[in-house]
């Protein structure tokens, strides 16, 4: 099983006068998102190509686009993605819009990103969180309608008003992905591991210190309450992208306390990842997952209600969980 590690790439970045990050303490609820600057400030696409709409706003090779998933499902996608400098940390304060190439080669957009943060509350913060870590991701809402390749570009504003644009590194792919289950599928019924199964919690997380994610069986609590499903692995994910998503839902779960199961599950049996021979749980292939992380919000039917591949904010995770609480 070929399996990749996904989010946002593990590269350093800063121009475009850009931020590092939030001095304040996050508040107990999720942070709200910085909103998506309005659509009339970008420019509009003419009638060529991808690369005619790149020539005429200005291409800039000092920032790197990276999206945090691969996997791109037709409909209306939440598409998120992180901007890098190429010298310096991470762009989490820019003015972006996506922009796509169709399947005739015309453009679509301005799609303007809002900006979620992955900062949490010190009490929530793994000690195994290191710096350089992911503290922020850039979403839009991108229509894939149609099945194939697609290009996209990420276009940002400087305070000035000056536009630069960048080329996500690869075309994405858009295609259905039957094995993984979509909004409104039934969630696979699989044992999950709990305490009660291992002589130490460290067979099961490779989160300093662990979650607290492990006490429950989802095959136990699939169709009586909501439940939170997680797929991540902090210490082994390249990415960098598992550990703050934990420590996220760490936070999300002290908040509701009884109103959903929480569920943290890793990737590699054994906790060992060998790329020669990669060795996923059982849990993982049930799900049909070959990238990471995942995160499933199941409801009370246990159907599936929200998913997320890559990275995700606590505000993300409150939305996802509010219509199931009541």
């Amino acid at each position: 099983m070929r399996h990749t590690c996904t989010g946002l790439l593990a590269v350093g970045f800063a121009v475009f006068s850009v931020g590092c990050g939030k001095d304040d303490e996050p508040s107990s609820t999720g942070d709200p998102a910085t909103a998506a600057p309005s659509a009339a400030g970008f420019p509009k696409p003419g009638s060529g190509s991808i690369d005619d709409f790149v020539a005429e706003v200005g291409e800039t090779n000092e920032i790197v686009a990276a999206p945090s998933g691969q996997v791109f499902t037709p409909g209306k996608a939440r598409f998120g993605f992180a901007l890098f400098d190429v010298a310096g940390p991470q762009i989490d304060d820019a003015d972006t819009a996506v922009y796509l190439e169709t399947e005739d080669g015309t453009v679509e957009g301005p799609f303007t990103a809002r900006m979620e943060s992955l900062e949490v509350q010190s009490a929530y913060q793994a000690e195994s969180v290191a710096e350089g870590d992911p503290t922020s991701v850039y979403v839009a809402d991108v229509p894939l309608v149609d099945p194939g390749a697609r290009r996209l570009v990420a276009v940002v504003r400087d305070s000035e008003g000056n536009f630069a644009a960048t080329n996500f590194q690869e075309a994405i792919s858009v295609k259905d992905e039957p094995r993984i289950p979509a909004e409104g599928d039934p969630a696979p019924s699989v044992h999950t591991p709990t305490l009660d199964d291992v002589a130490d919690v460290s067979e099961i997380d490779t989160r300093v210190p662990a979650s607290t994610m492990h006490t429950e069986d989802l095959a136990d609590v699939l169709g009586e309450k909501p439940v939170v499903l997680l797929f991540a692995t902090p210490a082994l994910c390249m990415s960098r992208v598992c550990g703050p998503v934990v420590d996220v839902t760490e936070q999300v779960k002290a908040e509701y306390g009884n109103d959903a199961t929480f569920i943290h599950m890793e990737i590699w049996e054994k906790n060992e990842f060998d790329p020669k021979n990669p060795n996923t749980r059982p849990q993982v292939e049930e799900f049909g997952l070959f990238t990471e992380p995942w995160l499933f919000v199941i409801d009370e039917n246990g159907d599936v209600a929200t998913r997320i591949e890559g990275a995700f904010s606590a505000a993300e995770l409150e939305d996802a969980l509010d219509p199931l609480i009541g």
